[in-house]
């Protein structure tokens, strides 16, 4: 098994943390795991990324340019990675702010307003969680119980607080 996944999103939408914990669960998991983060020119409000891999073997490089899944948390994300998946690969979108087709039929597409989730939450900064709760659900690589201990570990201990919304916010994104 190898699961390459690309994390897109303007700065602040939680890519990179992300993408951090979907790294460190799979490492909890056993599977070996890289992530490599990519920063556009602004850090707040301008492109970030990152690239998560997955699996049962060594990974030779951290780098994808086919990647098996693309989550897109805006639509600049979308236009960008949704060409690079590979045939028969997933696209997660983020409906809440991307009102586009990916414009391929050999891809599956999730949708998720997972902006609107977290909202209903009251926090629009837990967009990211519920999108890695609906992630972990759709694809089955991890269990979701481990995606949740393995906040503690991402998170620094001064937002160890915000551990039971992002668990909420987890569980929103499953259902």
């Amino acid at each position: 098994m190898k699961e390459e996944i690309i994390i897109a999103g303007f700065g602040g939408q939680g890519v990179m943390s992300m993408g951090r914990l979907l790294a460190y669960s799979g490492m909890k998991e056993g599977y070996e795991v890289s992530w490599m983060p990519s920063y556009g020119p602004e850090m707040r409000g301008g492109t970030a990324n990152c690239t998560v891999m997955i699996s049962d073997k060594k990974i030779p490089s951290p780098l994808s340019s086919k990647p098996d899944t693309v989550i897109a948390m805006n639509y600049p994300s979308l236009k960008k990675f949704a060409p690079m998946v590979k045939s028969e690969g997933t696209v997660f979108l983020n409906s809440s702010l991307i009102d586009a087709d990916v414009g391929r039929d050999d891809v599956e597409v999730v949708k998720k307003a997972v902006n609107d989730i977290a909202n209903e939450l009251g926090n629009s900064k837990v967009a990211n969680m519920v999108m890695a709760g609906a992630y972990v659900d759709y694809k089955k690589i991890m269990k979701i119980v481990v995606l949740k201990e393995s906040l503690k570990d991402v998170f620094p201990e001064r937002r160890h607080n915000l551990i039971p919304l992002n668990e909420k916010a987890i569980d929103k994104g499953i259902s």
